[in-house]
């Protein structure tokens, strides 16, 4: 959500920031917005004035009583008493308009960066840099279900009967292998000066609201039946919901977090689950990283952070890209992202296996998350970013170190977490 203030005082900017994103439908809410913070100042300005008058009205009373001049003392009883009903009404109509001010606002997008290409969805983002050369081995290589299948690592028949389509089970070697990826992970950012965490699972709506859109919530978020709670869809909703209505001292910032959690998601919309395979699916696990920094460091933080995603993925021999997000491709609290894209032998191209964002002060604002400063609180800056995701890193990571026999190599950094092995062997040939 950006600030009233800069609405007020240039509400062209924001126009011209909801172009650049492609959503001239949601141009019309900067009118809206603006009348309605016009109606709220005109009422608090009214009441303002009520208070004073009341002030002044009671003072009156107190001496037309002193001088037994009842009957002028009971003539402002009656001014201060209507005073008094209109006060109750303004208070009534400022909530229904500061509800209706809030929810227009938080449908504005948050001011893109000036470094952000302008493009309507994915297919215009931006190129930035590749880590390491991509591998095309001098044999083909199957489908990730394939290779899963006859490591004997996966069984998706069982799952569809159990919880239906979007869902997998993993065994063996595989199932040992998603984990030490997570565990190499978790180790990695700790190294890295970032504290460990695992939060909560399930958040209330008003964390919901405060760290997505509501276009977002709609398409990912699974709500439980009865209560309000919803299940995450990333560990970073429930993060960063945290620090919801606290005020940070300030000599202790940034705070500097991963944290572990599985994730939830619907799915739902254009790409929707697929019919074999596990890239797109509705539950998933996840290690993250989250920053909570005054808004002068945030844009160093961001810069430091996908470098982390991309140092992990190149420590274990996978080639990967950045993608610098168009304007298009941005959630709407998003100031700037860089996707982080693996190779694939397979289709001898890069996707998608994280995403870091900065969003300045945009879920600060909805959540109320502020630190100290020597002239008062501010809004401070929130950053996340994946630092991995099974399965697609898992998808990345058997094509990259598949085998010609059908095999998988452990890389030396992982073999560690995987109790020494060198390989995941053929058991279904």
């Amino acid at each position: 959500m950006i600030d009233i203030a800069l609405l007020r005082g240039n509400p062209d900017l924001v126009r011209e920031n909801i172009r650049k994103k492609f959503q001239d439908n949601k141009l019309p809410l900067v009118d809206e917005a603006l009348a309605l913070d016009a109606q709220k100042r005109a009422l608090q300005t009214e009441g303002d004035a009520l208070r004073a008058s009341r002030n002044a009205l009671s003072k009156q009373v107190g001496m037309l009583m002193k001088e037994k001049k009842t009957e002028e003392a009971n003539a402002v009883k009656a001014q201060v008493s209507a005073g008094a009903q209109r006060l109750t009404e303004i208070e009534e109509e400022t909530q229904s308009v500061q509800e209706r001010l809030t929810q227009a606002m938080m449908r504005i997008p948050n001011i893109i960066s000036k470094q952000t290409p302008i493009g309507r969805d994915d297919s215009e983002n931006v190129e930035r840099k590749r880590y390491l050369e991509p591998n095309v081995p001098d044999f083909e290589v199957p489908y990730h279900l394939d290779i899963l299948e006859k490591l004997d690592g996966i069984d998706i028949d069982s799952a569809r009967r159990t919880s239906g389509q979007g869902f997998y089970y993993l065994t063996g070697d595989v199932a040992r292998l998603h984990s030490a990826v997570l565990s190499y992970a978790r180790d990695f950012m700790i190294a890295k000066g970032f504290t460990y965490c695992i939060p909560p699972f399930m958040i209330r709506s008003s964390v919901v609201s405060g760290v997505m859109s509501f276009e977002e919530m709609d398409g990912m978020m699974y709500k439980i039946e009865g209560e309000d709670l919803y299940l995450i869809g990333t560990s970073e909703h429930s993060m960063i919901g945290r620090f919801m209505n606290t005020v940070i001292d300030g000599d202790k910032l940034p705070l500097t977090l991963t944290s572990y959690s599985p994730c939830f998601r619907k799915e739902k919309g254009a790409h929707g689950i697929e019919e074999r395979g596990i890239y797109r699916i509705h539950q998933f696990e996840k290690q993250e990283m989250i920053v909570v920094c005054k808004p002068e460091d945030s844009e160093a933080w961001y810069e430091k952070m996908w470098n982390y995603t991309v140092e992990l993925f190149v420590s274990l021999g996978i080639p990967v890209r950045t993608l610098e997000c168009c304007s298009g491709d941005l959630a709407d609290l998003k100031y700037r992202s860089v996707d982080v894209e693996a190779w694939s032998p397979r289709q001898k191209k890069y996707f998608e296996v994280g995403s870091c964002s900065n969003l300045t002060d945009a879920q600060a604002r909805r959540l109320g998350i502020r630190y100290k400063t020597e002239k008062g609180n501010a809004y401070a800056h929130t950053l996340n970013n994946t630092v991995v995701a099974p399965p697609r890193m898992l998808i990345a990571f058997l094509e990259n170190h598949l085998r010609a026999d059908g095999s998988v190599e452990i890389p030396e950094a992982l073999r560690p977490y995987m109790g020494g092995i060198t390989e995941i062997s053929v058991k279904n040939a």
